[in-house]
């Protein structure tokens, strides 16, 4: 990579330094505009070409927040893998702000229509809907005493959000930081998420993003933002302006967070870009080394090795490619404080030449690097190809989405028989794909749902998907969501419904919280959020996918129980364990599963499909959970150390009710569907009685 300026625009106080790396340009000018307005830039310069494939041009007068873009010159030969167009004018990749996001249209396709990508090129300007990227501002961010929070993994608790999405409709925000990182800074935000026992914030991907040519035909837009745009630049829709204002609102939501406890994680997607596939848009990194960012296939180059679903996948093989997403790391880690990254389908980052052959190699260097490896870093073990289920085979120091903890405790609650070994292994930590040498059930992110699929509320009160408003005739969206409705599909006044969604809801949340490894919730749930059936809502921006913050009072109760049951697991270090639990089996005891009747469970009856309820006795701490639809007699165990007697402090079935005791050998009662949690009591005599 080039030597010298750095990649990029840099402002000296009296000169820009325009920096762009292309190995395979046969020449490249910088662009001028006045404004975004603007349809064509005021000043054209041509950058010269420096070793290292590095080209540059040095513009005086030039002050922070000017507006800029390129036009690369060079072969287009598509059948060799390049799309060179200096008809359209293209965003600098590492740009730090972003001056205008592109409006679609037409001319930012590089080739002629009717020609699948393979033809001639086309040579309308783009110049009037092209992103544009701004100089940045080198004036130091004033950061105070400002420092991360390094919360230790068994204390976390992530909370995936949507910066739009968490404060669009909240009342409490003031009108012109709704849906803004300074929302997501507001006071009442903050009580919020301390209130909820949360240490961790996981933001849906906030680098600037563009539409696809088909929702912005459709009047929708890509609303989650998993389509990337510029690696390095925050997206300006959750800014006051356009120019440099994300820069600066981005640090001080990070300020703000970290003033009170929170880290802040990145979704971030690094693995593809918003170009898509060879019909998609010249916008960038196409148009200035499409050859050198861009995985192509080997039997035809003018095509894209898609592992991604989206249309290309960046080639973390190349080094001005890696280097991209080094620096961006860095970048993000340096310069706007960020606390953790949780890589978008990561194993096409660590793909060979066909199958994911690197994970260790390179999500270790990633690891080793000085900079980032102080942070938490967490994936997304599968991508959308072949051999691209990589669950439990990433590197020491990673923590995974366990999607497989997802699935088990939705078909465990849903009533499915034959679930308790598997569900045991989840409650325990995962130790069968997360028990190699250096890791712990902390690599396992437990969760029940996220930003993809139903809500929590609609997980409980839906069968089949409702994505109709999506434009794709419902086709979209995952089909198998071990969902179920409660026994009515979809809105109902049924009271026997509603209270058996609500208990559902709990029932998840306490399994949740009281498994080894690290809780995240999906944002909105805590309030009953819901997508009316929508489980692929990534492309609506408005109140179906928004938190409603106007809470009934079923709701407020439902978001104090969390609040309580989130206390619970952060006053109990039995329930966040570094070290996974040992049955015999493993050669050891920290954990005994009970059966119902008494006595610990036994060869047979683990196998016995049709038995659905089971206690997890480690640590003085007793979990049941019985997802029968009738009630159940738990026989509470007697225990060393003389306590003789439990304390019920957690009801999925009676979530308002005080802590109850209870002798041990005595049978208490576990209501349908619901989890309860004991723990030891060295005074029976005192509080109140479980009713038998």
């Amino acid at each position: 990579m080039p030597s010298g300026a750095p990649l990029g625009a840099t402002w000296d106080d009296a000169d820009v330094i325009f920096t762009l790396w292309s190995a395979h340009a046969r020449a490249v000018e910088l662009c001028l505009f006045d404004s975004p307005e603007a349809r064509a830039p005021r000043l054209t310069v041509p950058l010269a070409k420096e070793k290292d494939h590095a080209w540059r041009a040095v513009m005086p007068g030039l002050s922070p927040g000017h507006l800029y873009g390129y036009r690369v010159s060079g072969p287009w030969d598509p059948a060799a893998g390049h799309r060179f167009n200096p008809a359209k004018v293209l965003l600098d990749p590492y740009a730090q702000a972003i001056g205008r996001p592109p409006r679609w249209h037409p001319s930012l396709v590089g080739y002629q229509a009717g020609s699948a990508g393979d033809g001639p090129a086309d040579l309308s300007d783009s110049a009037s809907y092209a992103p544009l990227a701004a100089v940045p501002d080198p004036a130091p961010f004033d950061w105070g005493d400002d420092r991360p929070p390094r919360t230790p993994w068994a204390d976390t608790v992530i909370y995936e959000a949507h910066v739009k999405g968490l404060t669009a409709q909240h009342p409490g925000v003031a009108p012109q930081d709704r849906g803004r990182f300074l929302g997501v800074a507001a006071p009442v935000v903050l009580d919020h998420l301390r209130r909820l026992g949360v240490t961790a914030v996981e933001l849906l991907p906030v680098h600037a993003r563009a539409n696809e040519r088909r929702l912005s035909a459709l009047g929708l837009t890509n609303y989650w933002g998993y389509n990337t745009l510029a690696f390095f630049a925050p997206d300006p829709r959750f800014a006051s302006s356009t120019t440099l204002a994300a820069v600066t609102e981005f640090k001080r939501m990070v300020q703000a967070l970290h003033a009170a406890g929170l880290e802040v994680i990145l979704d971030v997607v690094y693995n593809h870009t918003a170009e898509g596939d060879h019909l998609g848009p010249h916008l960038s990194l196409r148009g200035i080394d499409n050859a050198a960012y861009y995985r192509l296939r080997p039997d035809r180059r003018s095509r894209y090795e898609d592992f991604t679903g989206c249309g290309n996948t960046v080639d973390m093989r190349s080094p001005p490619a890696r280097a991209l997403v080094m620096d961006s790391l860095r970048y993000w880690v340096r310069e706007m404080h960020v606390d953790g990254f949780r890589f978008d389908l990561a194993p096409a980052l660590a793909r060979g030449t066909d199958a994911v052959q690197d994970l260790a190699g390179f999500f270790g260097a990633i690891q080793a690097d000085p900079v980032i490896a102080p942070v938490k870093l967490l994936v997304e073990p599968w991508d959308a190809a072949p051999g691209g289920h990589q669950l439990g085979a990433f590197p020491p120091g990673w923590a995974e989405w366990n999607g497989r903890y997802r699935d088990t405790v939705r078909r465990f609650w849903r009533g499915d028989a034959g679930l308790l070994p598997d569900l045991a292994t989840r409650l325990a930590g995962s130790r069968d794909l997360f028990g190699q040498e250096g890791r712990s059930p902390q690599a396992s992110v437990n969760y029940v749902t996220s930003h993809d699929g139903f809500t929590l509320a609609d997980l409980v009160s839906y069968v089949s998907k409702r994505n109709d408003a999506n434009g794709e005739e419902n086709r979209d969206g995952e089909t198998h969501n071990f969902s179920w409705n409660s026994g009515e599909e979809g809105p109902t006044s049924r009271p026997e419904v509603l209270e058996r969604r609500r208990r559902a809801r709990r029932s998840l949340l306490v399994t949740l919280f009281v498994s080894q490894g690290v809780p995240m919730l999906s944002g909105g749930d805590e309030v009953g959020r819901t997508q009316h059936g929508n489980n692929n809502a990534y492309c609506h921006d408005s109140p179906l996918s928004w938190t409603d913050w106007a809470l009934p009072e079923d709701q407020a109760q439902f978001l104090e129980f969390v609040r309580r049951l989130a206390l619970y697991r952060a006053t109990h270090a039995a329930l966040r364990r570094t070290e996974f639990l040992r049955s015999p089996g493993d050669g050891g005891l920290d954990a005994r599963w009970l059966r119902p009747e008494g006595g610990e469970m036994t060869e047979r009856e683990w196998h016995d499909a049709p038995r659905q309820t089971i206690g997890l006795l480690f640590d003085g701490v007793l979990v049941v959970l019985n997802a029968q639809d009738a009630d159940v007699d738990f026989v509470l165990p007697e225990s060393a150390g003389g306590a003789r007697a439990w304390t019920r402090h957690v009801d999925s079935a009676d979530p308002d009710a005080r802590p109850e005791i209870a002798q041990a050998g005595s049978r208490v009662r576990i209501a349908p569907g619901s989890a309860a949690v004991f723990g030891l009591s060295r005074a029976p005599s005192g509080g109140a009685r479980i009713r038998p």
